[in-house]
C-alpha cells in the first residue's frame, strides 16, 4: 500500500545548499530519497560550489 501524507504530517528535509527546511511535494513522490535541494536555484548553487 502506498504511503499517504496529509498536510499536517508531510516529511521534511534540510536543503544542502541553503540550509533551510523544505517539505515534501507531490512531484517528488517517486524520487523523494534522491531530492537534496529545495529549488532549482539551490541545485545550481550546489553544483557551482563543487567545482
Amino acid at each position: 500500500m502506498e504511503k499517504r501524507y496529509t498536510k499536517a504530517n508531510l516529511p521534511e528535509k534540510i536543503c544542502l545548499a541553503c540550509g533551510r527546511p523544505f517539505a515534501w511535494r507531490k512531484k517528488w513522490a517517486r524520487d523523494w530519497d534522491n531530492v537534496k535541494t529545495c529549488s532549482e536555484r539551490c541545485k545550481g548553487l550546489l553544483r557551482s560550489q563543487r567545482r
